[in-house]
């Protein structure tokens, strides 16, 4: 394990170079892949940072029990790309030669036999994981319903052509027909129904061509393509300790999913739910909450955005005075969902303010962005209220602490 982090220590302040030498190295002695991977230059910029993403996650869980599961998982997703063992050779191979040319010095045979080690348990768990799968690679799903709140924000109603089992919380990886060979990860925004349509809550990306598409383009009749529900974020009822949920933005998705389940069969113990928003326009579920909270007595709300004619960076102090009245936190459960940065950032304040890292649940997702001048990774909650362009993992600053 040592030998790993230590030589991925080396890899790390040379990221970009790694990730350029790897797709090279891969597209060169394997050409038919390339089809396989986005045509745009900026959808294969985000494909490269989520792949070193990937792999910061890996070395870091390296000791934890939840890095199998997490493999696993990974593997039944890649089956959307009809990834077979060819593919998954060709990866290890490429991937060893990124490293050897970016380590220098610090590359040797004990170093080369441990990444290679490493390596056949990685993909050994992700074809597990892609073998005992029963489901099918991918699900067709028709839009039977297409809401838009103002410029940026879409939800959308799909009609799965065959059932999509999933449970409250979960997500699943979406592409279309407008944006081919892109696939984009949105959380289910709904408790699973007797007719199994799901919604999806998209937030619009200045430059992202996907979310564009399902917020603008995107049609009822269209069909677009959903990947295996995934992730770990779901309610667990065997404990009766208070509950704390705290959304940011599209966030709110699994939330609404979980607390669309709790309505259904009510909970033993109180629930605080914590909705932030750049603004009051960007609450566009905010009649059902309030209809919810009038209805329930076990549901409490507190809404956060920034003041009337403030910088929406102002949510961001709210949001952390609110968390700081509350208090009682080493007696609550805690959901957090929003963008990776606000997970990181608030999941440190609850720590410092008590709250055990055990009872602090959040799904694992990439934290590459950082302020649009490239220097400074940017601080609690400004990525979510400040969204930048996609940029490359800053080595120099506060590394990720979840994938």
């Amino acid at each position: 394990m040592r030998i790993l982090k230590s030589s991925f220590a080396v890899v790390e302040r040379r990221a970009e170079h790694a990730v350029k030498f790897f797709y090279s190295h891969l597209f060169w002695h394997n050409p038919g892949i390339r089809d396989l991977f986005p045509a745009s230059a900026e959808d294969m910029e985000r494909q490269r940072d989520r792949l070193f993403a990937a792999l910061t996650h890996v070395i870091a869980h390296l000791e934890d029990e939840s890095l199998l599961p997490y493999l696993r998982d990974l593997g039944r997703d890649h089956r959307k790309f009809l990834a077979g063992p060819e593919h998954y050779a060709a990866v290890g191979s490429s991937l060893l030669a990124a490293l050897a040319a970016t380590s220098g010095d610090a590359w040797n045979p004990d170093v080369e036999k441990a990444w290679a080690e490493a390596y056949q348990v990685i993909a050994y768990a992700m074809t597990t994981g892609a073998d005992e799968s029963e489901d099918p690679p991918w699900w067709d799903a028709e839009v039977v319903r297409h809401v838009q709140y103002g410029q940026d924000i879409g939800v959308l109603t799909l009609r799965p052509h065959a059932p999509l089992r999933h449970l409250p919380g979960q997500y699943v990886s979406v592409s279309s027909d407008r944006v081919p060979t892109t696939w984009r990860t949105y959380s289910i925004g709904n408790a699973p129904r007797p007719d199994h349509t799901v919604d999806l809550h998209v937030s619009r990306i200045e430059h992202g061509r996907l979310s564009n598409a399902l917020v603008r383009e995107v049609r009822p009749g269209d069909v677009l393509r959903l990947g295996a529900p995934g992730g770990r974020l779901t309610f667990r009822r065997d404990e009766d300790r208070p509950v704390s949920f705290i959304a940011a933005g599209t966030g709110w998705a699994p939330i609404r999913a979980m607390l669309e389940e709790l309505a259904q069969h009510p909970p033993d113990q109180d629930v605080r739910l914590f909705v932030t928003a750049r603004d009051a326009a960007h609450l566009y579920d905010r009649p059902l909450i309030d209809a919810w909270e009038a209805a329930r007595d076990w549901l409490a709300v507190t809404y956060i955005t920034p003041a009337p004619g403030q910088h929406r960076n102002q949510a961001t102090d709210r949001l952390a005075t609110a968390l700081g009245n509350r208090g009682l936190w080493p007696d609550q459960d805690v959901y957090l969902s929003g963008p990776p940065l606000f997970i990181e950032a608030t999941s440190g304040l609850l720590e410092e303010l008590g709250a055990r890292p055990g009872r602090i649940f959040y799904d694992s997702i990439p934290a590459t962005g950082r302020d649009g001048a490239g220097g400074r990774p940017l601080g609690f909650g400004e990525w979510f209220l400040n969204r930048p362009a996609p940029h490359w993992h800053n080595p120099s600053g506060r590394a990720p602490r979840n994938y």
